[in-house]
């Protein structure tokens, strides 16, 4: 059984009101939820892994890092690979793919057999990332394309501000293993819940396919992925030594930090909701702009507690609701049937701007006299030339209002 794709009320075709297919939605919402725990349990239970494979503590950490690496590497291949495939099979297959990795991950005592789980895990991942949101274009009207991404993209949020922290005290009380069987169960339910709710679509014909290579140069697409990899940049040399940084403004409370940071992002996504579909261009701009006004006031007022948290908080609501924004535009701009290889396009610049931004912080952090007060410097650049590339880009990438293909 699946639900169709879109419900109308009765009224004329100017004035009809379309209800999103809510159920279908939070079903990929879970499923973004359950990819994100599954990618970043382990970075929370490093103490008791480490003694339980007996292996170190950094070779625990080595799981979350071989997980980005295979997510990273597979992303495009195997989109490419099975775009021709129905949507509905494959998405259950990747969901399947999670719950067995997580099964062997919470009974395995071989690190050898939890860390090829965790490769595979991260194949999963990437196939999965790709789908989503072209998923969640599909079963909406062109015009509420972006509040159904926006629900779709939230269960990343929830899981980042409450899922992790949760899933790391269930484990205190628990112990590990019952984090990882937990989201083994989910996965179960999830898939039962992607067959009853969420519609099937038909794979790409071959001679329909546009080639990666046309996709990735189509307008507007290279300045999407360009304003991606600079806001990763910019937020990932700031976010990953936020423990320095916190240290450095004598406050030192970094899991309050932290904490601000995952609220505000709810909040980012909710308002981000309301706006994408009318505002679309005015919205980045402003949460740019947003981003670049908190890493001001980190650089200048940092040593406040008060100011620190509120900017934090700031950079939360505004960085919250970017990634939505962004992969809209891609959508928008490639049409839901090229959207997954667009969005693996995507999902690899976002695993290179992870990845760069928390070594050029690393970088900044041990190189300048500054040390962590550089931080908000070098993240205010990046995000800065990211704000001028959206202002440049008006007529492809982020027109005023939205132009949804459909």
């Amino acid at each position: 059984m699946s639900t169709a794709p879109m419900t109308e009320t009765a009224g004329s075709p100017t004035t009809r009101v379309v209800k999103l297919p809510l159920w279908g939605l939070l079903a990929l919402f879970t499923a973004a939820f359950t990819a994100v725990m599954t990618e970043l349990l382990p970075a929370g239970l490093l103490p008791q892994m480490s003694g339980s494979l007996r292996v170190s503590e950094g070779r625990v950490g080595f799981l979350v890092t071989g997980y980005a690496a295979a997510s990273f590497l597979s992303a495009i291949p195997l989109t490419t690979a099975l775009r021709g495939l129905p949507r509905r099979p494959v998405l259950v297959g990747a969901l399947v793919g999670f719950g067995l990795c997580n099964a062997v991950t919470a009974f395995s005592s071989s690190y050898g057999l939890t860390f090829a789980a965790r490769l595979l895990a991260g194949a999963m991942g990437g196939t999965l990332w790709a789908m989503l949101a072209g998923y969640a274009a599909r079963m909406v009207p062109a015009e509420r394309r972006g509040r159904a991404i926006a629900i779709v993209l939230a269960g990343i949020t929830v899981a980042l501000s409450l899922g992790v922290p949760a899933g790391t005290a269930l484990a205190t009380v628990f112990g590990w293993r019952a984090g990882f069987a937990s989201l083994a169960g989910l996965g179960v339910v999830l898939v039962a819940w992607v067959r009853w709710m969420v519609p099937d679509f038909p794979g790409e014909p071959a001679a329909e396919r546009v080639p990666l290579r046309r996709t990735a140069a189509m307008p507007g697409i290279p300045t999407v992925l360009a304003i991606t990899l600079l806001l990763l940049l910019g937020h990932h040399v700031m976010y990953t030594y936020m423990a320095p940084f916190a240290e450095h403004s004598g406050f030192g409370r970094t899991s309050l930090v932290l904490f601000v940071f995952g609220i505000a992002t709810v909040a980012g996504i909710w308002i981000v909701g309301m706006l994408i579909d009318r505002r679309p261009r005015s919205t980045l701009l402003g949460a740019l702009a947003l981003v670049a006004a908190a890493m001001f006031t980190l650089g200048l007022f940092a040593d406040a507690p008060a100011v620190l948290l509120i900017a934090v908080a700031l950079w939360g609501a505004a960085f919250g609701g970017a990634p939505t924004l962004l992969q809209t535009a891609l959508v928008d701009i490639s049409g839901p049937a090229n959207a997954d290889v667009a969005t693996s396009l995507q999902a690899t610049v976002y695993n290179v701007g992870i990845a760069a931004g928390s070594l050029a912080g690393g970088v900044v952090l041990e190189s300048s006299g500054a040390g962590a007060g550089a931080l908000p410097w070098t993240a205010l650049a990046l995000v800065a030339a990211a704000l001028a590339t959206v202002a440049a880009a008006r007529r492809h990438a982020f027109p005023a209002t939205r132009r949804p293909t459909h």
